[in-house]
């Protein structure tokens, strides 16, 4: 354990929780002006809409019009957009129409969606996993201008699974922030409260599934990227296991480091459990055998672990959870135990070091681009580095100063005694163990996704010692969902992550189904329309 490491993380830990209570007693609730869902389309769920595409209750150009006015509706005021493909979509979608038509016996349309899954259902990609011809400047003014030259892979197999990309959404500078927000954008708003951030780095796949504006989003998740804007935005988000899908052709990417890969993935957010099955087989591609989806899992025959929080000293380096939190997981595991599932509260104390063993992993990675370089091979002398981050802090620099501060803690080794990072490494390989054998294939860790519910802006900073408990299953190449458990007293989204050993994704999504069918999942920003079609 890192002495003046954690003497700094009980500083900002303190001051953090300060903060926050201050501002959510300051700033009232900023509800949007954008109306509720009036269309039934949009309130169905990716299997839903397949049914009915196959049958030919709907077609594909209806339900792309649907998504695209909804976007419409709702991107003014949440700004979560970077560049769209609308026209280029409407055509897709007639073409996907045309396939279906062609299909004129059940027999061959259920050949044809076997071939291609989601063939004519829309959805929406952030900026930094690559859709082809679109923006890839990934929040960063020194790329501002530049095109995505192809699709990255996950994108490329949603596509090859007759997805409709509609649009490419915002995220922060070299997805470096827990907030997106960038000097090219601007601000992705929380769809929930306008004065709060959709979370990052996939912020803005979190605000559009938030207030129903698409019907999955391709996330990216190496430090909780995916979980956190679902938690903020309260909606389900997937983290697969380490390596289970390609990260090519997401920015950034390192060439040379074999462990980036597996920190990094790429996952589905959706707002309905159910639909994360046939996403994450389609996301996997070559390697959906090893989720082993069509084996069956019984809730009975299950196990669940739980945890509010860390133990002994880690403790108070940590944010205290909130009580909604906290209260969430207990109803979450009193419920399972209902269904037969055996239960037992589990003492963190073999993650004493979570936060060294999340911030080596972090500095060891190699590879990736500077943000001041603008280059993996040459970084910016010191001198340029603390220029920046100053500059970046009065507001006068063309980088975000999260960004720079994450780029300066890692030059700094994360504050961490070089003599001593190898024990933590070591670490690594022993929790993972340990985890893999506590829970193996019917054993699952709930814990809060996060300690709180979004937050506002400029305060990420404050908040960074919560962010271990997102990175943690990055570092150590575990799956791990976020389900939404309804909202607080101020009528935020709270939730709780699931967490299972290496390869049994399906074990997550299995328990978020089930809290979805009792505690509803996903709740609408504004209450629906009332003029439904």
């Amino acid at each position: 354990m890192e002495i003046f490491l954690r003497l700094l993380a009980f500083v900002l830990n303190a001051f953090g929780m300060l903060v926050n209570k201050i501002l959510d007693l300051v700033l009232r609730r900023q509800r949007p002006s954008f109306p509720g869902i009036r269309d039934l389309l949009l309130n169905k769920s990716v299997v839903e809409l397949v049914t009915q595409l196959r049958r030919g209750e709907i077609s594909s150009v209806q339900l792309v019009s649907a998504y695209i006015a909804r976007i419409q509706e709702v991107n003014p005021s949440l700004n979560a957009v970077v560049e769209d493909r609308f026209e280029a979509a409407l055509q897709d979608a007639r073409l996907a129409d045309q396939l279906i038509a062609k299909a004129s016996s059940e027999f061959d349309r259920v050949a044809l969606y076997t071939k291609y899954p989601i063939l004519g259902v829309p959805f929406t990609v952030k900026e930094s996993c690559g859709l082809k011809g679109l923006s890839f400047a990934v929040g960063s003014l020194a790329r501002k201008n530049m095109k995505a030259p192809q699709d990255g892979d996950v994108v490329e197999l949603v596509r090859a699974a007759g997805g409709i990309p509609l649009l490419v959404s915002a995220n922060p500078e070299f997805c470096m922030s827990f907030e997106t927000s960038n000097n090219i954008q601007g601000r992705c708003l929380n769809p929930f409260d306008l004065r709060r951030t959709s979370a990052g780095s996939s912020g803005g796949e979190g605000s559009l599934n938030g207030c129903g504006a698409t019907t999955f989003g391709v996330g990216s998740d190496i430090s909780g990227s995916i979980r956190l804007p679902a938690l903020f935005c309260g909606v389900f988000g997937h983290k697969p296991t380490g390596g289970l899908t390609s990260v090519k052709g997401h920015f950034p990417y390192s060439l040379t480091d074999s462990k980036f890969p597996k920190m990094l993935q790429i996952g589905p957010i959706t707002r309905f459990a159910r639909d994360l099955p046939l996403l994450l087989e389609i996301m996997a591609g070559n390697n959906k055998h090893k989720l082993k989806m069509s084996e069956p899992v019984t809730l009975k025959d299950m196990k669940v672990y739980y945890a509010f929080g860390y133990s002994g000293f880690n403790c108070l380096t940590h944010p205290v959870v909130d009580f909604d939190i906290q209260l969430a997981i207990t109803k979450a595991v009193k419920c399972l135990e209902r269904g037969g599932v055996q239960a037992k509260k589990l003492d963190l104390k073999f993650l004493s070091n979570s936060l060294e063993i999340a911030l080596v992993s972090l500095v060891d990675l190699k590879g990736l681009p500077s943000i001041v370089t603008q280059r993996a091979d040459r970084d910016p002398s010191m001198r340029l580095l603390m220029v920046e981050l100053f500059n970046s802090i009065i507001g006068h620099s063309i980088f975000t100063k999260e960004a720079m501060v994450l780029e300066v803690m890692k030059r700094f080794n994360g504050l961490m005694a070089s003599g001593n990072m190898e024990e933590y490494r070591q670490d690594v390989q022993k929790v993972k163990s340990h985890l893999n054998q506590l829970l193996g294939t019917r054993g699952v860790l709930i814990l809060p996704t996060f300690h709180t519910s979004a937050l506002c802006f400029h305060t990420s900073l404050l908040n960074v010692t919560g962010i271990d408990n997102l990175l943690l299953f990055n570092v150590l190449g575990l799956p791990a969902t976020h389900v939404p458990m309804g909202t607080n007293k101020r009528g935020m989204p709270i939730g709780l992550q699931v967490v299972a050993a290496q390869y049994q994704d399906k074990l997550c999504l299995k328990v978020a189904a089930e809290l979805e069918a009792v505690f509803h999942g996903w709740v609408p920003p504004v209450p629906h329309a009332t003029d439904t079609k």
